[in-house]
C-alpha cells in the first residue's frame, strides 16, 4: 500500500496529546491492562539469562504497533487488546518479516543503551535506591547529588529518543507502507524530521502534563497530611500518562501518512 508525506503543522503535536487522551478515556481499563501486559512480558523476558536485555527490548516495537491496532480499532467503534497484534504476525501479513528484523535490531540497539548508560551511571542508581528503601532524607539527597547519576540518566534519555526516531514509525510502515527495514527507518526519520515542530510540541505537552499532574497529586496528598501514599497515586499516574501515550502512537502516525486504508481480512477472519 503506497503511503505518501503529509504536511504536518507544529500545532499538530498538542492535537495528538489531545486526542491520545480522549482515546485512553474511551477504554482506559483496556488500554491500561495492555500496557501493562506488554511491559510485564518485556520485563519477563528481560528476567532471563544471557539473551534477556535485547529480547526484552525487543517487543517494544511490537507494543507500539499493538497500540496502533488497539486506537485503530477503538476509533472504529471496536475493543482493545493484546492479539490484535497478530494482525502484523500472522504468515500472510505484509511486512511480517521487515518488522521481525526491526523488533531484533531496536533489541540490539536499546540493549546497547542501557549497558553505555549504566557504565556511565555505576552504582549511583542502585545507591538511590537503597536510599529511597531507608526512607531517610540525607541519605536521598546524598544519592540525587551523584553526578554519575546525572550524567547517566541524562545520556540514557539522549541515547534512547536518538534510537526511537528511526524506529518510531519504523514498524507501522512496514505494515501498512509494505516497506523494507532500511526504507522503513529512512522513512520515519525523514517524517519526524519534517514534523519535528510537532513531535517538540507532542514530547514537551506530555513531560509538562505528567509533572503538573504529579505536582497537584504530591501537594494535595501533603495538604491531607498523607505524603506516604504519594507512591500509591503516582504508579497508577504513571500507569494512566503512559497508556494515554501510546494510544496517542496512531495519530501520529496517521497525520504523518494516512489516511491509511483498511487491513484486509486476517486468515482466520475469513470465511
Amino acid at each position: 500500500m503506497a503511503l505518501k508525506f503529509n504536511e504536518v503543522a507544529a500545532a499538530r503535536g498538542l492535537v495528538w496529546v489531545q486526542q491520545g487522551t480522549r482515546l485512553f478515556l474511551k477504554k482506559p481499563l483496556a488500554f491500561s491492562v495492555l500496557f501493562v501486559m506488554w511491559l510485564f512480558g518485556s520485563m519477563l523476558l528481560m528476567s532471563l539469562p544471557v539473551v534477556g536485555m535485547v529480547a526484552g527490548m525487543a517487543v517494544l516495537p511490537l507494543m507500539s504497533l499493538s497500540f496502533m491496532f488497539a486506537s485503530r480499532s477503538v476509533l472504529a467503534g471496536g475493543p482493545a487488546h493484546p492479539a490484535q497484534v497478530a494482525l502484523a504476525l500472522h504468515a500472510q501479513a505484509p511486512g511480517r518479516r521487515a518488522i521481525q528484523v526491526l523488533c531484533g535490531l531496536y533489541g540490539l540497539g536499546g540493549a546497547l543503551v542501557m549497558l553505555v548508560s549504566n557504565q556511565v551511571m555505576g552504582d549511583s542508581l542502585s545507591r538511590l535506591q537503597a536510599a529511597l528503601a531507608s526512607g531517610q532524607g540525607a541519605a536521598v539527597a546524598q544519592a540525587l547529588s551523584d553526578p554519575a547519576l546525572f550524567n547517566g540518566m541524562g545520556l540514557f534519555a539522549l541515547l534512547a529518543s536518538l534510537l526511537s526516531v528511526p524506529f518510531w514509525h519504523a514498524p507501522a510502515l512496514a505494515h501498512w507502507g509494505g516497506q523494507g527495514v532500511a526504507q522503513a527507518l529512512f522513512t520515519s526519520t525523514l517524517a519526524l524530521w519534517r514534523a519535528k515542530g510537532a513531535f517538540a510540541l507532542y514530547s514537551l505537552t506530555w513531560l509538562l502534563a505528567y509533572l503538573a499532574a504529579t505536582t497537584v497529586f504530591t501537594f494535595a496528598l501533603v495538604m491531607l497530611g498523607a505524603p506516604q501514599l504519594a507512591p500509591l497515586v503516582g504508579l497508577p499516574l504513571g500507569l494512566a500518562f503512559s497508556a494515554a501515550f501510546y494510544a496517542s502512537l496512531w495519530n501520529t502516525f496517521d497525520d504523518s501518512f494516512g489516511p491509511v486504508a483498511p487491513d484486509p481480512p486476517a486468515p482466520w477472519e475469513e470465511s
